[in-house]
């Protein structure tokens, strides 16, 4: 009987931590985002906000910490206590491209972050002035095997996915292109505008638009799926340009040793927002495709994402230190 209670108490202590994380959250809980306040992350959290309020008693609160391409707030994450109250809405930047660019000696951005969920994807698109006359992607890649010296295109910087999938493309069509930097994707997309560049690869709903009103013209998306906003607009591959599948994708993760009773919790209320026609909708609206995945698809998501972009970075011979 003794043996039996000593089992019984035994196996109480060691459920009780696991009950108690279930619990979570207790108070309100922080979003650290690596971007100034009112980017596409903040947005994304508010999409959500209000499906998380009914499933949480406490609600999130958003931290930006901007700086080195989302890979501040990354480590901040990653160092702050394993609880479950310090997340971060993670990116194609910081767990993808980040860790070719910025190397940490004591920080790896998908060895020290758990993934939680992903949320979704911004396509990104080729963009061209239309007075260039090009009616197609095989239209501008005849252009620049014609004239070499020509291959110009703009990004929102050094080691951004736009200033990456310009090199990817010349890697693709075997062209060394001319890369011209700017500070932001509205300087990037005003080149194109203003004839500075040939083209550029960028953030579609940015420049959405322009296409629309057609003062700038979209040759093809770069993800492997077809935007719902533009589907007329093929894709890379579609379009003659093979092994192309580039988006700007967003997810939540958290420090790699929260409990995965908590990690569970909070994936199934990110995947039951997304899964609302409601917050779908303004996603869509805004731009971003829902692109839902639990912890394990997620974390072995970003770990191809990172194998994928190395080569591309060291070709672009980018570093941030």
């Amino acid at each position: 009987m003794i043996q039996a209670t000593r089992r019984a108490l035994l196996a109480t202590a060691l459920a009780a931590p696991a009950l108690a994380q279930t619990t979570w959250p207790e108070r309100p809980w922080r979003v650290l985002v690596g971007a100034a306040a009112g980017g596409v992350s903040d947005l994304l959290m508010r999409f959500m906000e209000p499906s998380l309020r009914e499933t949480f008693t406490h609600p999130f609160w958003l931290d930006n910490r901007p700086g080195a391409g989302g890979m501040l707030a990354a480590e901040l994450c990653a160092q702050a206590a394993p609880d479950g109250y310090t997340t971060f809405i993670n990116h194609i930047a910081s767990n993808g491209i980040g860790p070719h660019l910025h190397r940490r000696p004591n920080f790896e951005p998908n060895r020290d972050l758990a993934g939680v969920a992903r949320i979704c994807a911004l396509p990104n698109w080729l963009i061209v002035q239309p007075q260039r006359g090009f009616r197609s992607l095989s239209d501008l890649v005849a252009f620049l095997r014609a004239n070499p010296a020509a291959g110009s295109f703009s990004s929102a910087g050094v080691g951004t996915s736009s200033h990456l999938s310009g090199v990817m493309f010349g890697q693709r069509i075997g062209m060394e292109l001319s890369h011209i930097p700017y500070r932001g994707t509205a300087p990037s997309m005003q080149a194109v505008l203003t004839g500075e560049v040939l083209f550029a690869i960028d953030n579609a709903p940015a420049s959405a638009p322009q296409v629309r009103a057609g003062t700038l013209r979209a040759l093809a998306v770069s993800p492997a799926r077809r935007w719902s906003q533009f589907p007329d607009i093929p894709t890379m591959r579609e379009a003659g340009i093979a092994d192309f599948d580039v988006s700007s994708w967003y997810g939540l993760v958290a420090p790699a040793a929260t409990p995965r009773p908590i990690i569970d919790r909070l994936s199934q209320a990110v995947l039951r927002a997304l899964a609302e026609p409601a917050v779908a909708a303004r996603m869509r609206e805004f731009g971003a495709e829902p692109w839902p995945a639990g912890p394990e698809e997620y974390q072995a998501f970003m770990r191809a994402e990172e194998a994928a972009w190395g080569p591309v970075v060291r070709a672009a011979g980018a570093n941030a230190g």
